[in-house]
């Protein structure tokens, strides 16, 4: 029986980062499940690798085929820009184990959709001045720098993982990233206790 791991965290967190280096663990094996964006290509960016870009009729299109698990929009400086999860044949929980970034929201709906025993909640941490500093160093990157929209994710941020959010969603283990090595063994001791327990060993 296969697992989805939820990475979540606020905006300049580390996720891309532990992301990409969970990947390439061994054990436990995981497969990336790439989400599906409207908003604009970044700079750097492959189609297919950080997510799949698309429009507003691509969403509605997979919507209206009831393909969509969960979706976010969010009123961005830029216009609507929607980020969601699409049940395109690619998730086979049956047979591996997967690794998905997301939010609060979005993994209580991808939970409710696969079932909770099914997605394993981990949340990154990381002070937020270091946070800040991450996500304008980040920006200065960028051809065309997006400042108002990197200041309207920080702030949202706090609303979207409050610590009311994150009891509700009944999140009880967290991972602070100051150390991405620390971070990321603590992160597969949790993952491989919770298939062991899965597995009844």
């Amino acid at each position: 029986m296969g697992k989805m791991v939820y990475l979540m965290g606020k905006s300049s967190s580390g996720k891309d980062t532990v992301y990409r280096h969970m990947l390439e663990w061994r054990a436990p094996a995981l497969e990336k499940i790439v989400l599906y964006t409207t908003r604009p290509i970044r700079a750097g960016e492959v189609d297919g690798e950080e997510y799949y870009f698309t429009n507003d009729a691509g969403y509605r299109q997979m919507e209206a085929q009831g393909r969509v698990i969960e979706a976010r929009a969010y009123h961005t400086y830029h216009g609507l820009w929607r980020y969601f999860t699409v049940d395109d044949g690619r998730i086979e929980l049956g047979k591996k184990n997967y690794l998905i970034i997301g939010t609060i929201e979005s993994y209580l709906k991808t939970a409710e959709y696969f079932g909770k025993e099914k997605v394993l909640p981990v949340l990154l941490e990381l002070d937020d001045g270091i946070r800040l500093k991450r996500a304008l160093e980040r920006e200065m990157q960028q051809e065309t720098p997006k400042y108002q929209e990197m200041c309207r994710r920080y702030l949202a941020d706090e609303e979207d993982f409050s610590e009311e959010k994150v009891k509700e969603a009944g999140i009880v283990r967290r991972f602070s990233n100051q150390d991405l090595h620390d971070c990321l063994e603590e992160i597969r001791k949790y993952i491989m206790n919770s298939l062991k327990q899965e597995a009844g060993l």
